[in-house]
């Protein structure tokens, strides 16, 4: 019996650092993946000055950000189990306010796709980098809203001496009162719901444009495709606002799977989405993709290439700078 349970300790130990090991490869490589897109964004200014690529790299680091706090929480769950609740609050408040973003992001990028090709008079007009950055600015405020109130909440419900004691990381055992959860319901069910209307709408409207359209129809195409990408990178965000009553619900039925249902939502809800973004504007746009390509072969070239070494008498050579002027 002895041995049955140290085989079964041993197991459950490597399955841990297995599954802990992968989520950190898989953290560093997309990591990588949106570094590279936001030092590319950064050297060329007809990124900076356009408000489709704003609302991408605003994205790209919402989804850095989000990956690294939630693989941070996986990892903790792991190695520390407990961990004091003024450690865990601002953690969960950070995790929940990035994933709250997403959406909202995905409705402004719709948006701007649907201008651009509806309106396209009105364009330089309407969507401009002040709007833009206006828009940005009032998303973070209706995002931060939700965990600035659950912390109100907590802090009028919770003895002091809670704040003070450790917990299991998680949002419902962090925020325990009956009111947050109704009314991160209530808040969920009302803008998850105006974005996926957002998101129909516009997507409906190019499909119409895309039906008259005579001429630049390929670029119509490309329009329609993209909001039905961010039709299905929504579909898949909204997942991370079910998971916790189905995550529940199958642990009831399958305890002894508790660790590999709560890896594998891991996956389906925080992983898969981070990697829609790069292919949505990283792969499929023509002008970022040309740019992010020349970066990244020519920090490889710099990487790889060995300076000889120079003779006394010898001068040296002048360094080479890669830069892909626009």
């Amino acid at each position: 019996m002895d041995s049955y349970m140290y085989v079964i300790q041993k197991y459950s130990f490597a399955n841990a650092v297995t599954k802990n090991v992968m989520a950190v490869l898989v953290w560093l490589a997309i990591s990588v993946i949106n570094v590279s897109m936001v030092r590319t964004f950064l050297q060329h200014r007809a990124f900076y000055e356009n408000p489709r690529y704003i609302m991408f790299i605003c994205m790209v680091v919402n989804d850095a950000l989000q990956l690294s706090l939630v693989t941070a929480l996986y990892v903790v769950s792991y190695v520390f189990r407990k961990i004091p609740v003024l450690v865990c609050c601002p953690l969960i408040m950070a995790a929940v306010f990035t994933t709250r973003s997403t959406p909202l992001i995905l409705a402004g990028m719709a948006v701007e796709r649907f201008v651009s090709i509806c309106f396209p008079l009105h364009y330089s007009q309407t969507c401009t980098v002040r709007r833009t950055l206006l828009l940005i600015s009032i998303i973070l405020i209706l995002t931060a809203a939700p965990p600035a109130t659950d912390l109100l909440i907590g802090t009028l419900t919770e003895p002091p001496t809670f704040f003070q004691s450790a917990v299991f990381c998680d949002h419902s055992l962090l925020f325990r009162h009956a009111s947050v959860y109704y009314k991160n319901c209530v808040f969920d069910g009302l803008y998850l719901s105006s974005v996926a209307l957002t998101l129909l709408y516009t997507y409906c409207r190019i499909m119409l444009a895309a039906r008259a359209a005579s001429a630049g129809l390929a670029s119509v195409n490309r329009a329609r495709n993209t909001v039905l990408l961010h039709g299905v990178q929504l579909m898949l965000c909204m997942l991370a606002f079910v998971v916790p009553s189905l995550q529940a619900a199958l642990i009831s039925l399958f305890p002894l799977l508790i660790l590999e249902i709560r890896y594998i939502f891991f996956l389906l809800v925080y992983i898969i989405p981070r990697f829609l973004s790069p292919v949505i504007y990283g792969c499929r746009d023509q002008l970022f993709r040309k740019y992010w390509i020349q970066n990244v072969s020519c920090r490889r070239r710099g990487a790889s290439r060995v300076l000889p070494a120079l003779r006394r008498d010898a001068k040296p050579p002048f360094p080479r700078v890669c830069t892909h002027p626009l």
